[in-house]
């Protein structure tokens, strides 16, 4: 391989485009970034990580996805001043890309830009401080993605060079728990690798790989490893950390081993330490006498997983005095408290409650904490009524009860929310009314994996949408609703009335949720379910659970910086209840990481950045959580795979569930996108991404948003998609395979003529847009409704804009007029019969073509 330098170091930004010059080699030093804690847009496979890049290995090597943009970053673990990168290319390289910089991990400098780059050894002088350095890919060389065999970061750090920090001499791994792949025999248990104890040793099976790792039962700061090979030794072998005792980072990696006493001077941080062998030394299996771990202080502190849930979780047991009391008291402060800072979980240990009620108003959730809904049994009823709003229950939003039984006094419980309220994994021993007292308006809904024993009545819900569940029955419906794997549904009638229903749901995934093992809590994380009918539970089939020390339980006051810490240590997000103030987005870029809230809590973007990007990664759960625009204009709220984003998680879908998005209402809120979905596969299952129409900081300009959901990604599913009231499209669908089983939606109220939503010829921008480039795509269920109160004059050409091709299929469809605040020509391109008058009579459509 050619080695060259391309350029000097930048001053301005014009002079940062460089081309390739020929240069010696760097003179040996050790890297900044060599064991660090590295991320990446992707992986190819699972043998490609992300820490395959800062090794110091030449054998191993980091591979992204084959698409474009694609990004690999280091974090140095504190900030430094660069001198220079050294990026060493295997055969799939850059032809253009970005070296950049970031204090935060989130807002980016260039401080070099490469076009027509050849592979071999690009060795790039740079000028710039930060604590994090990512190659930003932005045109392939080939086929194939970007591939690294190494990624080397050079300069000074902000506490010396390279930052060592204080390393201890003590051996924190000594006594601590340990496990290993195998064992020769049971007198050679992993444990005697870490006893102090050089009489004793472990030994493996006679076969590679094998591994031995311990846990050090907290994060820390990683310095030195000593290795005391018995003469069973390892030849090749690599020392890693972990936050989670999953997901591996590299600190050295060895080759040519020849056994004995040796020790690593490391760099990184982790609860868990292995020694993961490939290659042995002799006939034999591996054998340590002794495995020591040191640890210090090498730069930031490690985040620590686990710990309480915080001042806004009240955990209650059948024990526990005064319980209805505790119920009324927050009821009291939440019932009207529409865009108040107030959030609540209520957390019901597993047992028999006797006649309770617990009423839930605004950013109110209650769950059981058992694995199942029968384990927490209450003999009383968990009820959401509209006193508070004269009767009208259109406004019962953002509330929430999971994971439990309720044996209603009167026989039904009532349920009387609108949308962002979800009833999921509940056993109704009884009825199930969906109305409030009184029988005012209601505009719902969502149930999922939930079993009414008895009858579901909506009455004046307009629509509803229920999935993999079971029902006693179902009395009536409104406009629309659609039922998907729900026993005990009734018939689909779409042409004479409001039933769209589908024998099972194609794809899908239950919420991930918090629940007591014992006295430990842990997150049931549930398995994937193809052609699903009726509830998951109790067979639970396929699903994890993970220990909450393997969380960063975010609570009020927690900083982006510190989320972000977490999650590169490898730790997943549990946000207790309260709102957060972001001054940098949210990274999510590990497969199977779990973001999970309580409580409704509340994400809110300061200063216009994102609110949270997901790299294009396998397996990913969003559950539980509300995003509030921030004043200052976000780009795209929440961002799923970057764009350009290919790989296929077919087997292990990212899934975005009772993930609500807010622009206006508690304040002035501007967004262009609300979430973007450039990963294929992805489930949206149960969303409101709602443009406020009332509340403060609301008007055309004031709240803008022009898009509600883009989905850019192939073979999407959207499951109980609500959105409403964007100034342009409230769904914009780009992706190919593309599938959505119930849809509701309003256009925007406050659209001040018809010149402001006139666009090629056409008065209004459809609630449900495919492009006109696709060529497969098909949909159940949907409805939108306008209420032009601005200019009730308004008509709008249709609701729905769908290209005509036989791969397109749009089933039970609808459009409505509220009151006759304006109309619509058509219900879908330009078929359909027009609404008229003021009797909020749906004009359908059962089939187009």
């Amino acid at each position: 391989m050619r080695l060259r330098s391309l350029g000097i170091a930048l001053a301005a930004a014009a002079a940062l485009i460089t081309l390739p010059a020929h240069s010696p080699a760097a003179a040996a030093e050790t890297p900044l970034s060599q064991g660090r804690t590295t991320t990446s847009s992707s992986d190819e496979n699972a043998g490609t990580p992300a820490a395959n890049a800062v090794d110091g290995n030449l054998g191993t090597r980091w591979s992204s996805a084959a698409s474009d943009a694609q990004w690999l970053q280091v974090d140095l673990g504190t900030a430094a001043s660069l001198s220079k990168v050294v990026l060493n290319w295997e055969t799939a390289y850059g032809k253009d890309y970005k070296i950049q910089v970031s204090d935060n991990g989130s807002s980016w400098t260039d401080v070099k830009s490469v076009t027509g780059g050849d592979g071999g050894t690009d060795t790039l002088d740079v000028a710039g401080h930060g604590r994090y350095v990512r190659m930003s890919g932005v045109t392939r060389a080939t086929q194939y993605g970007y591939s690294l065999w190494e990624f080397q970061v050079f300069g000074t750090s902000d506490t010396g060079t390279p930052p060592t920090g204080n390393c201890g001499t003590a051996n924190a791994a000594k006594g601590k728990p340990a496990t290993a792949s195998s064992t020769e025999n049971a007198g050679t248990p992993a444990s005697s690798a870490f006893d102090d104890n050089t009489g004793t040793r472990w030994s493996s099976a006679a076969s590679d790989p094998q591994w031995v790792q311990v846990d050090l039962g907290s994060v820390q700061d990683i310095c030195k490893v000593d290795l005391n090979w018995e003469a069973a030794y390892g030849k090749e072998f690599t020392i890693q950390s972990s936050a989670n005792g999953q997901d591996w980072t590299t600190l050295k990696s060895v080759t040519n081993g020849t056994g004995g006493t040796a020790s690593y001077d490391v760099s990184g941080s982790g609860r868990y330490v292995r020694v993961n062998g490939t290659v042995r030394g002799t006939a034999y299996g591996y054998s340590l006498w002794e495995v020591a771990v040191h640890t210090g202080s090498t730069g930031t502190p490690p985040v620590e997983g686990g710990g309480d849930l915080g001042p806004n979780v009240i955990v209650v047991d059948p024990s526990t005095p005064n319980l209805q009391a505790k119920f009324d008291q927050v009821f009291a402060q939440q019932e009207s408290s529409q865009f108040g800072s107030g959030r609540y979980q209520f957390l019901l240990k597993p047992g028999t409650y006797n006649g309770i009620n617990a009423q839930l108003g605004f950013y109110t959730s209650i769950s059981g904490l058992g694995l199942n809904p029968d384990d927490t049994q209450i003999n009383g009823d968990i009820t959401v009524d509209a006193g508070w709003f004269n009767g009208n229950a259109t406004q019962n939003f953002w509330r929430s009860a999971e994971n439990l039984a309720i044996r209603p006094v009167s026989g039904d419980d009532r349920w009387a929310v609108a949308q962002a309220a979800p009833f999921r994994r509940i056993h109704v021993q009884g009825g199930l009314n969906l109305a409030p007292a009184g029988y005012g308006w209601a505009s719902g809904g969502y149930i999922a994996d939930s079993k009414i024993d008895g009858t579901v009545g909506p009455y004046s819900q307009q629509q509803w949408y229920t999935r993999d569940s079971s029902v006693g029955g179902w009395t009536n419906g409104v406009w629309n609703m659609t039922f998907s794997g729900v026993q005990g549904a009734p018939a689909t009638n779409f042409d004479s009335g409001p039933y769209t229903t589908m024998d099972n749901t194609p794809v899908s995934r239950e919420k991930p949720f918090l629940y007591l093992d014992g006295s430990t809590y842990k997150v049931f994380v549930p398995g994937k379910r193809t052609n699903a009918r009726g509830v998951s539970w109790p067979a639970n089939a396929g699903g994890t659970s993970l220990p909450l020390d393997q969380f960063y339980v975010v609570k009020p006051g927690a900083t982006a910086a510190t989320i972000n810490t977490a999650l590169a240590q490898g730790l997943n997000l549990l946000f207790t209840p309260g709102v957060y103030h972001l001054d940098q987005t949210i990274d999510v870029t590990r497969a199977n990481t779990v973001v999970l809230g309580l409580g409704l809590a509340t994400i809110v973007p300061d200063n216009g950045v994102d609110a949270m990007h997901v790299a294009d990664v396998d397996g990913v759960r969003l559950a539980g959580f509300l995003i509030d625009a921030g004043s200052t204009r976000s780009d795209t709220l929440l961002q799923i795979g970057p764009a350009g984003s290919s790989a296929d998680h077919a087997a292990n879908p990212t899934t975005m569930q009772d993930v609500f998005v807010r622009i206006g209402g508690a304040g002035p809120g501007l967004a262009t996108n609300s979430v973007v979905v450039n990963s294929d596969d992805a489930i949206v299952d149960h969303t409101w991404l709602w443009r406020a129409d009332h509340g403060a900081g609301v008007g055309w300009e004031t709240n803008r948003a022009d898009y509600g959901l883009v989905v850019n990604g192939d073979d999407v599913l959207t499951t109980g998609l609500f959105v409403e009231h964007f100034n342009k499209y409230d769904v914009l669908w780009n992706g190919e395979r593309g599938r959505t089983i119930f849809f509701q939606n309003e256009k925007a109220y406050d659209v001040p003529n018809a010149a402001a939503i006139t666009h090629d010829g056409i008065v209004g921008y459809a609630a449900y847009k495919v492009a006109d480039g696709v060529n497969v795509h098909e949909a159940w269920g949907l409805g939108s409704y306008c209420n032009f109160t601005s200019d009730p004059t308004i008509v709008q050409q249709h609701g729905f804009q769908v290209p005509v091709k036989t791969g397109v299929k749009m089933h039970d469809i609808l459009v409505i007029s509220l009151g006759g605040k304006g109309q619509y020509a058509h219900v879908i391109n330009n078929t359909g019969a027009p609404t008229s008058g003021t009797d909020t009579v749906p004009s359908k459509i059962t089939q187009f073509p």
